[in-house]
């Protein structure tokens, strides 16, 4: 700021410089254009009154000989003498000798003037051929303020015979002058004014403009611009010194790395304003939260940084982070309505969790993606563990990537099987993966995974292709289900992406079955309910699947006519248990509402020849589980179906039980 001030003062000086210079030269032009007029008013007037003074003296030869002047000529004297501006005059010979005198006006010797006393100015005027001027200052009464001493030269004939020295009133010409020309001066260093001020002002107003962008360009070099905290960059410079303070003076900081659960649900549910207005909202509770020397920054979207200066221990650091969860969780007011969030919040604590700022700032990073996976409303301090596990995470994000770029998914297929004849009707495609290593990664831990790095959407595409490519090479009377996730309602183009599939692959629509679980309808069952809605239309079966686990579940069978639904497997899990009455109850009822309804039902999960029997003297329609066959490789397929024209499936004795999950995507 005081720089900002010094270089508006200098402007102001340079400024106030000009315009003094400019006023200094309009007046000293004035001053000398009035000297100028006056001088050859002076002139004309002179010259006016000697010409009329040939014309009426008769005797001016003779008066400039030293002869007294006729009675005629002193007459005319004594006229001329009372108007105009002439107020004396003195008659000089040719050698500049004084003649006559008009008056005697002096009361000072030295200034009178002698008869036949030569007069050396009357003498130049006599050499030079024009008027010698003389503008002086008088002293009333004998002088007026301010006249002009002409001499003018007379000739007759071609012949300079006289000088007259006129004396020449100019008070009222130079006031009359001075007058007009401080109107002029002051109308045009008005319009130069204006001419001159107009750019300046306008000059001035851009580089106070231009200053004032490039201080808000630097500001925001180093700032947020949405909620004006320090960036990553200013941050990072914000870290480093107060570590080097830090090996000075001892001590702890702590850094607490923020992040909002869910943030983009939030904002995509309530629209960008809303969501910018909420991160503003957050920005402030922080502010008020930590101590006066304690530094909160934004690193972009929905992370921030609180760095924690002096914290006593790691348990003070720990209160710090949890009173900042507390503040964060109560609801805010945003456009009108409530809006509750959680966070995630990961510490780091130097100098035992790093030295350097890149290493703090990663540590808290590490004790945050702890603090995510436990959440919400998790706060986890950083320990040496955390690196390993995220490794870990970073290698199976880069098997992840590496795999939908490589084409290196595979696909396997679960059959299902039609009661009561235990006939082949279909598979479901399940999603596998495999390590560098070849090794085979639980769909259990990488499909959260996906998810998380927002590739779900991307690999539910390519889960539909594949397995609709699979499905056109088999008999006809076979279906192949394959499970959505919300990532692909999201963008809007479903339909489309199920249409191309099918034409890419030539199956027929009727043999596509797209299974959708409760918790996409909860997302935006209008939208869903649509596209669904479409897809059902172009002969698309659609499969409710997990049905039984909802609370809601009932209610989506009313809005939209399922063709499918499928018993969650937890239910044939329940069937072991001690109290397994209540889960077949269960059971039976849905199978009977389906059956009521007009609609497949499918139990998941059928492992043993109890679960079997139960679900076949239940009446469902469809089974699905280990007993009839486990998610099979696309080389094994061919087999399974060879199998079922050559009468029915052949249970398969299972070996024990795996983790099954699908493709929630």
């Amino acid at each position: 700021m005081p720089g900002k001030l010094r270089a508006a003062s200098k402007d102001l000086l340079v400024l106030v410089g000009v315009l003094c210079l400019f006023v200094a030269g309009v007046w000293a032009v004035s001053r000398a254009t009035v000297e100028h007029l006056l001088h050859h008013d002076a002139v004309a007037t002179a010259r006016t009154w000697a010409s009329y003074l040939v014309k009426n003296v008769e005797d001016l030869d003779q008066i400039a000989a030293g002869q007294k002047p006729s009675a005629d000529s002193q007459r005319f004297f004594d006229r001329v003498q009372q108007v105009g501006q002439v107020f004396r005059y003195i008659i000089y010979d040719s050698q500049g000798h004084i003649r006559l005198v008009s008056d005697d006006l002096d009361d000072d010797p030295d200034e009178d003037e002698d008869l036949a006393a030569h007069n050396p100015a009357a003498a130049r005027s006599i050499a030079a051929g024009e008027p010698l001027i003389n503008v002086e200052e008088g002293a009333p009464p004998t002088r007026p303020p301010f006249f002009a001493e002409a001499y003018v030269p007379v000739a007759v004939n071609g012949k300079t015979v006289a000088i007259v020295e006129v004396y020449v009133d100019q008070t009222e010409k130079r006031d009359d002058y001075g007058r007009t020309f401080a109107v002029s001066t002051a109308a045009l260093g008005l319009l130069i004014g204006l001419a001159f001020g107009v750019p300046a002002v306008a000059w001035r107003r851009r580089t106070n403009e231009k200053r004032i962008v490039d201080d808000r360009i630097r500001f925001l070099a180093r700032h947020d611009s949405l909620t004006s905290l320090p960036n990553r960059d200013n941050l990072t410079a914000k870290i480093g010194l107060a570590l080097a303070a830090l090996r000075e003076r001892g001590g702890l900081l702590a850094m607490h790395h923020v992040d909002v659960d869910r943030f983009k649900d939030i904002n995509d549910a309530l629209g960008h304003e809303a969501g910018n207005a909420l991160i503003v909202a957050i920005a402030e509770r922080l502010r008020g939260r930590v101590g006066p020397d304690d530094i909160v920054a934004r690193l972009g979207g929905d992370e921030f940084v609180v760095l924690q200066m002096s914290p006593a221990d790691e348990s003070d650091a720990l209160r710090l982070g949890q009173a900042i969860g507390g503040d964060l969780a109560r609801p805010y007011a945003i456009g009108g309505q409530a809006v509750s969030i959680t966070t995630s919040i990961g510490i780091a604590i130097a100098p035992g969790n790093g030295d350097d700022a890149t290493r703090l700032m990663k540590s808290a990073d590490l004790a945050l993606y702890r603090a995510k996976a436990e959440g919400p409303n998790a706060v986890r301090l950083f320990s040496p563990d955390m690196e390993a596990d995220l490794n870990e995470r970073l290698r199976l994000e880069r098997a992840i990537r590496d795999a939908l770029v490589g084409d290196r998914f595979e696909l396997h297929f679960q059959p299902v099987v039609r009661m009561p004849e235990r006939r082949l009707v279909g598979f479901e495609a399940l999603l596998r993966l495999k390590d560098e290593h070849g090794v085979p990664i639980p769909p259990a831990i990488f499909i959260p995974v996906a998810e998380q790095i927002g590739l779900i959407g991307a690999i539910g595409t390519w889960v539909l292709r594949e397995a609709c490519k699979t499905a056109a090479a088999w008999p006809a009377r076979l279906t192949v289900a394959v499970n959505l996730s919300p990532a692909q309602f999201a963008g809007g183009d479903l339909y489309e992406t199920v249409v191309a599939a099918l034409a890419d692959s030539g199956l027929a629509a009727r043999r596509l079955e797209l299974e959708i679980t409760e918790g996409l309808l909860l997302t935006d069952t209008q939208a869903v309910m649509g596209e669904l809605r479409k897809l059902k239309d172009f002969e698309v079966a659609i499969v409710m699947d997990d049905f039984g686990t909802g609370y809601s579940s009932l209610s989506y069978l009313w809005k939209f006519p399922f063709d499918k639904l499928k018993i969650d497997r937890a239910f044939m899990q329940a069937l072991d248990a001690a109290d397994h009455e209540n889960a077949e109850t269960i059971v039976r009822t849905i199978i009977d509402l389906g059956q009521s309804l007009g609609v497949t039902v499918t139990v998941e999960g059928v492992e043993n020849d109890r679960q079997l029997h139960f679900v076949e003297a239940a009446g469902c329609d469809q089974i699905q589980g280990y007993f009839f066959g486990r998610p099979m490789p696309v080389t094994e397929i061919a087999a399974c179906i060879l199998g079922d024209l050559n009468g029915a499936l052949s249970p398969k004795a299972p070996s024990g039980r795996s983790p099954q999950a699908k493709i929630v995507g």
